[in-house]
């Protein structure tokens, strides 16, 4: 089963300063001694790296950099065929190479001519205070190491390939990228891990799994379905509902598997003005609110 949606690999930095990034026992890698070691390595760069000072350079090996071009192609095939037209146009404008892996720096260089957002590193999962808030100053946390190159259509957590080839056409987008930075403000707002989570699954089931109807057909925008192979093939056989930020906050879904129930929005615009409207004016009391004014309709 391919999904971009399973939690990044644990991450632990020992007394002694080595840094160990703990593969699940069914990950392409996990009997790879020399992946091991190179995850390991790409991990401690990030954990070094200080807001301020220039982002690591990762000297990319030739089986990253294939792995970098059948993704890219594969996808870009994909994208083609069942990505949205904001998406679409906005990766024209973005150009990510598909011949070589884009150092971070480089990322932050085409995108900010477009929405002004910059990338900067991070070793495996982030807190989601400190990832949804950088989106206030335009900034996006990204790994920068790539699935094993025994699997280049599959990864069991999220890597270089889903942060920018998912997000980063994403973000070119000035429509989407105002949405990013709007999530950045609510954050500021939000005081109770409760809040904060309802934010993150309405994320989730938006700008992560996001769908829309276009030319009469079902189109994806969210960053989870355009970097992932398998299920960019599937959403459109998945259950859509209508755009609801209420049930997006409350409903229960599994992380591992395929996404069986998506929110379908009508249009881009719908779903501007709604996800716009929603994040703008979040608090702490929106969970509670929301909940009861699904349970009194339901």
């Amino acid at each position: 089963m391919f999904t971009e949606a399973q939690l990044y690999s644990p991450v632990t930095r020992e007394s002694d300063g080595d840094v160990t990034v703990h593969l699940c026992d069914d990950h392409p890698g996990i009997n790879d001694e020399d992946y091991r070691a190179r995850r390991n390595a790409i991990a401690a760069l990030a954990l070094d790296y200080q807001p301020g000072n220039p982002v690591p350079h990762i000297d990319y090996t030739d089986d990253e950099q294939q792995v970098w071009r059948i993704a890219s192609a594969e996808l870009a095939r994909k994208h083609e065929a069942y990505a949205c037209r904001e998406v679409r146009e906005a990766a024209a404008r973005l150009a990510l190479p598909h011949e070589h892996i884009p150092q971070l720096d480089e990322v932050s260089r085409y995108l900010r001519p477009l929405t002004g957002f910059r990338y900067v590193p991070a070793a495996g999962l982030v807190p989601l205070r400190e990832f949804f808030g950088s989106f206030a100053d335009r900034t996006f946390h990204s790994t920068q190491y790539l699935r094993h190159h025994s699997a280049p259509l599959y990864t069991p957590e999220p890597d270089a390939i889903h942060e920018i080839i998912g997000h980063a056409n994403q973000l070119a987008s000035p429509r989407f990228a105002g949405l990013y930075e709007t999530v950045g403000a609510a954050v500021a707002r939000l005081e109770t891990d409760v809040a904060l989570k309802f934010l993150a699954d309405v994320f989730w089931f938006s700008l992560e799994f996001g769908v829309v109807r276009e030319d009469g057909e079902i189109r994806c925008y969210g960053a989870g379905l355009l970097s992932s192979y398998g299920e960019i093939e599937e959403f459109r056989q998945a259950t859509l509902r209508p755009l609801d930020v209420a049930r997006m906050g409350t409903i229960s879904y599994d992380i591992t598997h395929y996404q069986p129930v998506l929110f379908c929005a009508d249009s881009v615009d719908q779903l501007v003005d709604v996800l716009g409207e929603f994040f703008a004016t979040m608090d702490d009391d929106t969970p509670a609110r929301l909940g009861r004014s699904t349970h009194s309709i339901s």
